[in-house]
């Protein structure tokens, strides 16, 4: 006896359609496959990843349109392109930020550190604290300051031409108007601001120049410029802490991300230039995750 072929995707159940794509994912070696199946159906569904295990407890089936959207879409996440710019958006925080090539692609461990960037904000004994985000990429730490500190004046500035777009795009959608962006040089970049701002932060590319990163969304998919940092990762880090000296004002604070192995040598940089109190911070993993000082 012949078996039944299984019923084209558009006649399947949403429930079926997930399990199928969680297991496709799972071959291609992505982790979490399931979790990203289900957003994936959820893309294409216009729904949340609620909104699809409720559908497939009900026991809905995929209409054609989307079950034609999902088919290329699973493909090109087996190929390893990341979730986000299949999708077109990432959640950092309360915001859903607009994403895609061009942009480093924000990460939940980021949170933190706006979180530690935030933290320093909120303390600051002034109506209209200043902050900078220097290296914004998609915007996500500064616009996470603006509107979550929203008494406060957010400076960000962004020097590669195709991260920029992303970043003006997303000041767009989340319209934080304490929020000015500046296409600028971390080095020169808001030189009339020099020792007024409260909070420094960034999120600078740190992977050393010889270090491959494990995931190909990584390695294949997130501009150069946002993952390497010189041989040691940290030239960045240099320019920075200098930078930062210049802009913060005494008892300003600046919070840097950086790789789990770097904090001691982060302190030590940011100690011989002159900042006090170094501390490097743990993210919700356990690891090292961000660095910060005092300026004297």
């Amino acid at each position: 006896m012949l078996e039944t072929p299984p019923p084209p995707i558009s006649h399947a159940l949403v429930g079926d359609v997930v399990r199928e794509t969680a297991r496709r994912f799972g071959v291609a070696g992505i982790p979490d496959a399931q979790v990203d199946a289900e957003l994936l159906v959820a893309h294409v569904l216009d729904t949340s990843r609620g909104g699809v295990q409720a559908a497939a407890v009900r026991g809905d089936r995929m209409p054609p349109a989307a079950a034609a959207a999902l088919a290329s879409l699973v493909d090109r996440r087996c190929q390893r392109e990341p979730l986000q710019h299949l999708t077109g958006v990432a959640p950092f925080r309360s915001l859903e930020l607009a994403v895609g090539p061009g942009v480093f692609v924000p990460r939940p461990e980021t949170e933190m550190v706006a979180q530690l960037a935030i933290d320093a904000l909120r303390v600051v004994a002034s109506e209209s604290p200043i902050a900078v985000d220097l290296g914004t990429g998609s915007g996500a730490i500064a616009l996470a300051m603006a509107t979550e500190v929203p008494h406060s004046r957010v400076f960000a500035a962004e020097n590669s031409v195709d991260a920029f777009i992303w970043t003006k795009l997303n000041h767009a959608r989340v319209g934080a108007e304490n929020l000015t962006l500046a296409f600028a040089d971390l080095a020169v970049a808001f030189a009339d601001l020099d020792g007024t701002v409260s909070v420094v932060a960034s999120n600078p590319p740190y992977v050393p120049d010889d270090a491959i990163p494990r995931d190909p969304e990584v390695r294949l998919y997130d501009p150069p410029a946002a993952l390497y940092g010189g041989p040691d990762g940290l030239d960045a880090v240099r320019r920075l802490s200098q930078v930062g000296l210049r802009l913060a004002h005494p008892g300003g604070t600046i919070v840097l991300e950086h790789g789990e192995w770097q904090g001691e040598a982060i302190r030590d940089i940011l100690a011989a230039d002159g900042w006090r109190s170094a501390a490097t911070h743990t993210d919700l993993t356990t690891r090292d995750r961000a660095t910060t000082a005092v300026r004297p």
